[in-house]
């Protein structure tokens, strides 16, 4: 079974983010970047697939800077066979719908007979490049899986929806997003590191898969972040005084009448 990862990467959550409000972007100049947290579960899950099957092969695709093969050879030293990078100044600034096309653009020359994503990166939390790619790719889609069953020519997923879970049965190939509870990512271990830098990473552009850059990039955006800006500091506790507990309640609902307005 040959299985396809999507892979984004994205700041690490622990960074100290700064914001470029001029630009209205972040400042990356000091970040530390990671493989997407969502995408982690994706990659285990295909690695487990393809252990439990004894055969096949598990390519990593992202979309990105020179730096983006930092994630993909972390993919690579989890356990991933090849990787495919899509470098191209042309895409830089698309929004979701210009990443999917590429994306898309990346797996229609590719043999495959499952795509897996993480369901969201943190970095954005658009949710919507997985869904646009099984939509170019005309496949089912299937997000939040929380458990997958594999069967002959069809795929069992359970699927967690707001108060419990939904069990959807899709025919192959179909695209699910891996959230978590699907798995537990493995760590690289060193010789797997080491190993790694061997391993096949193919670089492309836009041309090599038959874009039209004007299709992506910032001019071809529908969505455009006109300002960023951190939120404001939160202010300090304020103690409640008093001498009974009537008089506690009492200063309470004053000062939020009064102070916070919310009565």
């Amino acid at each position: 079974m040959n299985i396809i990862v999507l892979v984004k990467q994205v700041p690490d959550t622990e960074s100290l983010l700064e914001v470029d409000t001029a630009n209205a972007t972040v400042n990356t100049q000091n970040v530390k970047w990671i493989i997407n947290p969502y995408d982690e579960y994706a990659i285990e899950e295909a690695l487990q697939i393809k252990e439990a099957k004894g055969a096949g092969s598990v390519t990593v695709v992202a979309v990105g800077p020179d730096r983006s093969e930092q994630a993909l050879r972390t993919a690579l030293a989890m356990g991933a066979d090849t990787a495919v990078l899509v470098n191209d100044a042309a895409a830089e600034g698309s929004d979701a719908l210009g990443i999917a096309k590429v994306l898309a653009g990346v797996i229609k020359e590719m043999p495959y007979d499952l795509v897996i994503a993480g369901v969201r990166a943190v970095d954005d939390d658009g949710y919507q490049v997985p869904a646009a790619v099984a939509e170019y790719l005309e496949l089912p889609l299937v997000t939040a899986v929380i458990k997958q069953e594999l069967g002959e020519g069809k795929i069992t997923c359970h699927q967690l929806v707001e108060g419990g879970s939904l069990v959807v049965e899709a025919p192959l190939p179909m695209l699910f997003t891996a959230q978590k509870g699907l798995n537990e990512p493995r760590y690289a271990s060193l010789p797997n590191i080491m190993k790694a830098k061997k391993k096949p990473l193919e670089k492309k552009r836009l041309a090599d898969i038959g874009l039209d850059a004007a299709l992506v990039g910032t001019g071809s955006a529908k969505v455009a972040i006109s300002a960023l800006a951190l939120p404001p500091e939160r202010k300090g506790g304020k103690m409640v005084t008093g001498d009974t507990p009537e008089a506690l309640a009492a200063e309470l609902v004053r000062l939020l009448k009064e102070e916070a307005e919310v009565l």
